[in-house]
């Protein structure tokens, strides 16, 4: 088994074994309404992204993915996408530009889900050349390009060049299919969103701290851990309320959360804050190495009941609907709204 192999073999356990649930979804509160004046049978779940409208608002986000052990998960995770008429985001592809055997082992992917929507995904330092590549191999439907700045400084074999607004201007503007920016579990800031907005990139998943913690995961790894660093970034409603800043009618763009999503209410709060999909990582993958595919199908089949009864509960009967829902914030979460010039 090769370096890259190894690497990847570890973030999978890493993430499992460092897996946590996080209460940063508590700093926001519903505000109950005691007269939904809604039927169930009247919510539709359906949204609209990428030009496109998917059935449900969640899907699987990109977990692991380029050894014969992680590819295995993403052989699983198809099945369960399949079966639950689920968009899935793949892992980083990066491997198969140089080996022809993983490259095969993404087509294989994607023969398993002929008709399903399929996010590939790569690093901000690729070329917008093998960019493309990847997606014609996959023929995905969409791709991610992962930012992961902290990841990078602290992984023993991580890049130290980190200019990369350049090349994603790049990807962005010549790839064919849809091109999201995502981060990988530290957050963003309404800074990070515009520079992002200012080279052409529509789709951002702010991807906030509190699921997978990729930091956690590096300093295990290293010989000199900087565990200093395990909590730096923003959570999930953070940098969603960041996002909230920016006046996306006139920017056309949209905004994809993730990050330490543990339940539907989780859900539910994120599409509050206007997230048009939201992306569950973690706890699919806790689900499924714990306790398998067909209990994390049924999961998942359960949520989408869940998400309706709570969308009922809010007299809420469609998504553009929970926008219009009160909420208040914890303490904690005016404090960083006032720092940050946030208005609410």
């Amino acid at each position: 088994m090769n370096q890259h192999q190894n690497r990847k073999d570890d973030h999978l356990q890493l993430a499992n074994n460092l897996y946590t649930n996080t209460d940063a979804f508590n700093e926001l509160r519903i505000i109950h309404n005691s007269l939904p004046e809604l039927a169930f049978s009247e919510i539709d779940l359906s949204n609209n992204c990428f030009q496109q409208k998917f059935e449900y608002p969640f899907y699987i986000e990109a977990m692991t993915g380029g050894s014969n052990k992680t590819n295995k998960i993403n052989e699983q995770l198809i099945k369960v996408a399949k079966e639950t008429n689920l968009p899935i985001a793949l892992g980083s592809s990066s491997i198969a530009l140089k080996d022809r055997e993983q490259a095969k082992v993404l087509q294989q992917l994607r023969s398993e889900y002929k008709n399903g929507f399929i996010i590939a995904n790569l690093g901000a330092n690729c070329s917008a050349k093998d960019a493309q590549y990847i997606v014609n191999l996959l023929q995905a439907n969409a791709l991610e390009i992962h930012i992961n700045a902290l990841q990078e400084i602290l992984m023993p074999e991580g890049d130290r060049d980190l200019k990369w607004i350049n090349n994603i201007q790049q990807i962005v503007q010549t790839v064919s299919v849809p091109v999201i920016v995502k981060e990988i579990g530290t957050g963003m800031s309404k800074q990070t969103i515009q520079k992002l907005i200012n080279i052409g990139a529509n789709y951002i998943n702010i991807s906030g701290k509190g699921g997978t913690n990729f930091a956690k995961i590096e300093n295990n790894r290293s010989n000199e851990p900087a565990s200093y660093l395990n909590n730096w970034g923003q959570t999930t409603i953070e940098s969603l309320l960041e996002a909230k800043q920016i006046d996306s009618n006139h920017h056309q763009i949209s905004i994809i959360a993730s990050g330490g999503v543990k339940n539907p209410l989780d859900i539910i709060k994120c599409l509050i804050l206007n997230a048009k999909l939201v992306g569950i990582a973690g706890t699919f993958l806790n689900i499924l190495l714990t306790s398998g595919t067909e209990q994390l199908i049924k999961t998942i089949n359960t949520w989408k009941i869940e998400l309706k009864k709570i969308m009922l509960l809010l007299g809420s009967k469609d998504i553009d609907q929970l926008q219009n829902v009160d909420y208040i914030l914890s303490s904690n979460l005016l404090n960083y709204c006032k720092q940050r010039n946030i208005k609410i």
